[in-house]
């Protein structure tokens, strides 16, 4: 039986891509970042400072469940951030993880300050924080310190890949 695949997500400045590459390595699997699958528009409308709706992400959604599907097992960087995305994740790409970068605002402010070259401008935040949907019952999504050291966060999600099927280690 192929390991499953684990989303890492969060909104935009929670160490996805940089935990997700570490964890991948540790891991032994492919790490994919969502951020490369959006189709121009969706990166054209979010550059220009304007949040992205369900319209847009459907099709995305859809691209990033045959990705977690076709290269399992992986680690995807992908925010992931309503239960309806999540849940239509698991539909295209059942057995998929999920753990949660949980990181406080004014942290999150901090990282977005110092990122550069990053199509996602600062002033989306707000619209992110908003969509944001916690964890439901049910949705076994391990939540992590996202402000704890990137070799421990990539640790834990190596380590959730090693956890069997249907366990939660939240």
């Amino acid at each position: 039986m192929t390991a499953p695949s684990l989303v890492l997500m969060g909104v935009s400045a929670a160490g996805k891509t940089v935990v997700g590459r570490d964890a991948a390595a540790r891991a032994s699997v492919t790490f994919l970042d969502a951020d490369d699958l959006h189709p121009a528009a969706n990166v054209a409308k979010m550059a220009a400072g304007h949040p992205l709706d369900d319209a847009d992400r459907a099709p995305w959604l859809d691209a990033v469940g045959a990705a977690l599907r076709d290269h399992r097992p992986c680690i995807m960087a992908c925010s992931a951030l309503k239960r309806s995305y999540r849940a239509r994740l698991r539909e295209l790409a059942p057995e998929t993880l999920f753990a949660l970068l949980d990181v406080p605002r004014p942290v999150l402010e901090q990282r977005l300050a110092k990122r550069a070259g990053h199509y996602m401008p600062p002033s989306l935040l707000d619209s992110q924080l908003a969509t944001l949907e916690s964890p439901g019952p049910g949705e076994l999504v391990t939540v992590l310190d996202g402000e704890l050291s990137i070799p421990v966060l990539a640790q834990q999600v190596a380590d959730r890949l090693a956890v069997p099927q249907g366990r939660d280690l939240a």
